[in-house]
């Protein structure tokens, strides 16, 4: 019921979107493109039949899939990749998580939840490695709590799917050991969807499996442009639908139908959600990517146990945490885990892009009670101000 309530949501926005297209008189095709010539897509369709569309400006936006390691093949069946494991027909009873980014810890808390035995198998030190180091810290200690597994430094290098299920061979830093479940979750990032589109053909130059592009989404190639997963970057919705706006709005502005140069986006201002329990949001750096970028710094750290919207909710769990710059009151970071965080990370990035100082901030009345005064908080406590801690 519950993967099919999901698929149901996932339907109805699509089809939001293709009423948008006809609103909007857009014409889509479905089939599988190719750029065959500068201006020119030959598209395959379903059945079989070619039609070729030319067009000035050609955006490549053709997504990613799960990437696969040689010793770690996806077959969709016992070794699944991210698109499986959002409509299992089965609920499995035990499952293996190999990587702990964004993918890997959503699915493992989503199965954990359900009843399936998890374990996560992270390469790094520690989970979600992009992420600060404590916010890392205090979820792999609500992860435990709530009996996932987690082993971390540590290494699959073998599968066996010849049984009912999956045996992996992982080298820990105790030793090789067997891991047993019934299905096996590779979430070890993403592979860019750019093989056969006909990018070699027209000598669009890519690297490590990416596409490159300028500031503005234009390829070396004069008309084609790429987006979104297919280019260097984040991988996230809210980025690739940034850069297409961009990329239009630029595109527009050369050619006199649009009065507003579009700035180039700020990579670093780019907010990151991970939709497990504890939520985790975070944007800018972190307080070793500060401290290694030469920053003397500030950090502040307010935990919502001392929250009261928090403790009215009972949601004690996490810590908000910010960081700026000492000489000058830039706010360079912000890490958040605990309930709800994603829907207040919005803050810290519209107060960096307005060049927001701290002291702007905290004269700003906040209300009573909510979990985003928690940020004002956690300033306070950067700056010897604190008076709710």
């Amino acid at each position: 019921a519950i993967i099919k309530r999901s698929r149901g949501v996932a339907d109805k926005m699509s089809r939001g979107v293709q009423f948008l297209m006809k609103k909007n008189k857009i014409d889509v095709i479905n089939g599988f493109g190719k750029l065959v010539a500068k201006g020119k897509i030959e598209v395959t369709g379903a059945d079989n039949k070619n039609q070729t569309v030319e067009a000035k400006h050609i955006i490549l936006a053709t997504g990613a899939r799960s990437r696969e390691l040689p010793n770690l093949k996806i077959d969709g069946k016992k070794v699944i990749g991210y698109r499986e494991a959002m409509s299992l027909a089965q609920q499995p009873q035990s499952m293996i998580v190999v990587g702990s980014g964004a993918i890997g810890v959503e699915f493992g808390y989503f199965y954990n939840c359900l009843g399936t035995k998890v374990t996560i198998v992270e390469f790094l030190p520690r989970l979600v490695p992009v992420e600060d180091e404590e916010i890392s810290k205090e979820l792999e200690k609500n992860f435990k709590k709530q009996g996932i597994q987690i082993m971390t430094n540590s290494e699959v290098t073998s599968v066996d799917t010849s049984g009912n299920g999956v045996k992996a061979k992982v080298k820990t830093p105790d030793g090789e050991k067997t891991l047993e479940a019934n299905i096996l979750l590779s979430a070890v990032g993403i592979s860019s969807n750019i093989e056969g589109i006909g990018i070699e053909e027209l000598g669009i130059k890519t690297d490590k499996g990416k596409i490159l592009v300028d500031k503005f989404y234009q390829t070396n190639v004069p008309g084609v442009y790429s987006i979104g997963d297919c280019v260097p970057g984040q991988a996230l919705a809210h980025v690739a639908s940034k850069e297409g706006i961009i990329c239009i709005e630029n595109i527009g502005f050369n050619e006199k139908k649009y009065n507003h140069k579009p700035e180039p986006l700020d990579y670093n201002n780019v907010p990151g959600c991970t939709y497990c329990t504890p939520e985790i949001a975070s944007v800018g750096y972190t307080e070793k990517q500060a401290r290694d970028a030469g920053y003397e710094i500030k950090v502040g750290k307010f935990p919502l146990s001392a929250s009261g919207k928090a403790s009215a909710a009972g949601h004690l769990e996490g810590f908000i945490k910010v960081i700026f710059d000492a000489k000058y009151g830039e706010w360079l970071g912000t890490h958040m885990i605990g309930d709800n965080v994603t829907e207040i990370i919005i803050q810290t990035v519209t107060a960096r892009k307005l060049e927001t100082t701290y002291q702007e901030v905290l004269d700003s009345i906040h209300p009573h009670p909510t979990i985003s005064e928690s940020v004002k908080d956690a300033i306070e406590v950067a700056y010897g101000e604190a008076i709710h801690l």
